[in-house]
């Protein structure tokens, strides 16, 4: 009886730590399982990835820039079909919904892309340019400003009645500028670069004006290398 009773507890101690072993095998299998999706999955992504990457790649460098324009476009478009339903006129709804900033922000844009100075028309309008060029630079000098109006009064804001003329003096300052201008003035003309006279005593080398521009750009980029046979050529004793 005794070696009965001995098998039992036995048995009933080993049942316990199987079903324990078998809990630590299903976990570990569980969480292998968990790691063989969470691997697949990422492949997955990756591979997608991957292919999105090489079609990217096999767009032109301006996709994103057309694809903005596009979409740009399209919302356009249906915002014009929007105001022609309900009657309005698209260019007023849109200059509603435009802020002050942006508005001033796209004037300067436009500004900066125009041509200020177009060329030579004609002495009144080169006048013009430098009239106005010389403007800009012309900062204010406020206190001078509230100083002169306070001292001539009424007169500041001159009528036919006022005589005002030849009163003015220029402060020591305002002189220097102005002789700091004219400075700059003068140098810049210096070095301004005009045609070139025709030169009478010059070598004839050349059989119309085309030819002769031809050939004073081939002197200047290839004359040092060409003085050699040029001078041999003339004194007749080139090989």
């Amino acid at each position: 009886m005794a070696s009965g009773t001995e098998v039992c507890g036995a048995a009933s101690d080993e049942e316990p730590t199987e079903s324990l072993a078998s809990q630590k095998r299903e976990e570990r299998l569980r969480k292998f399982r968990e790691l063989h999706l969470k691997r697949n999955e990422a492949r997955k992504l990756n591979h997608q990835e991957v292919v999105e990457e090489d079609k990217r790649l096999k767009l032109p460098s301006n996709w994103e820039a057309k694809k903005a324009r596009l979409e740009y476009e399209l919302m356009v478009d249906e915002k014009k079909k929007e105001c022609a339903a309900r009657g309005e006129d698209y260019h007023r709804v849109k200059l509603l919904e435009i802020s002050a900033e942006d508005a001033e922000r796209w004037e300067r844009k436009k500004k900066k892309k125009q041509n200020p100075d177009p060329g030579f028309s004609g002495y009144a309008e080169a006048q013009l340019r430098q009239y106005q060029r010389l403007t800009k630079q012309i900062k204010p000098d406020m206190e001078s400003y509230e100083r002169q109006r306070e001292e001539c009064g009424e007169d500041f804001h001159p009528t036919s009645n006022s005589l005002i003329h030849g009163t003015h003096v220029p402060s020591r300052d305002a002189i220097d500028r102005m002789q700091e201008d004219i400075e700059k003035q003068i140098e810049k003309r210096s070095k301004f670069s005009r045609r070139r006279a025709y030169n009478d005593d010059a070598d004839i080398d050349y059989i119309n004006e085309r030819n002769a521009k031809f050939n004073k750009k081939a002197e200047r980029f290839y004359g040092k290398y060409t003085a050699e046979i040029k001078q041999n050529l003339e004194r007749g004793t080139a090989v």
